[in-house]
């Protein structure tokens, strides 16, 4: 009998520790707006344009306007992604921010645009498409994806002469938010 009663309560406590183990996994926490509020992707793209705005100084007329091109992927010029288009859009706000005056491409139908890539500027055709606007500069940039960061780099460029006004570089590192944007709309 007392062997019956050690058997049952194994089982009983085995199946427990089987069913337990069979619970849905807790899910994700979804993030806050705190921690959206803290994230460094935007002061990260804001901090580039800022240094840009820094090298440019002097360089530029205060009242002509400048042109952000799509950033577009290092290995194929003519794609970009979300994380291109985003990052042109938060450097060209910091520019705006600034001060410059910023053509908005999406609104402008004299310049073709390729679907779901953005405005891309390629070298060709930066001289003609800142002819039609009047633009001074021409803000161009590429990114390239490795193991573990995605590296940008920026430059204004002269479009009548390809002179680099200015240029920075950095790193974003490779997390799910930035996979997420990279295969978005490739």
């Amino acid at each position: 009998m007392k062997l019956v009663q050690t058997l049952t309560l194994a089982l009983l406590v085995g199946t427990g520790l089987v069913a337990g183990g069979c619970t849905t996994a807790p899910t994700k926490k979804e993030p806050t707006y705190e921690v959206a509020d803290q994230n460094a992707f935007i002061p990260t793209n804001r901090k580039a344009a800022a240094a840009l705005i820094e090298q440019v100084k002097g360089k530029l007329i205060a009242d002509q306007p400048l042109i952000v091109g799509t950033v577009v992927d290092i290995n194929a010029l003519d794609k970009s992604s979300t994380l291109g288009r985003l990052i042109s859009e938060q450097v060209s706000a910091g520019f705006s921010q600034a001060g410059f005056r910023m053509i908005e491409m999406k609104f402008r139908n004299s310049v073709y645009m390729k679907r779901a890539e953005g405005e891309l500027l390629l070298t060709r055709e930066i001289s003609e498409v800142a002819r039609l606007h009047n633009a001074q500069a021409v803000i161009v940039g590429s990114y390239a994806v490795a193991a573990e960061m995605v590296y940008v780099n920026l430059k204004v460029v002269q479009p009548q002469s390809n002179l680099v006004l200015g240029a920075y570089d950095y790193a974003l590192p490779l997390d799910g938010n930035m996979r997420a944007m990279l295969s978005a709309n490739r």
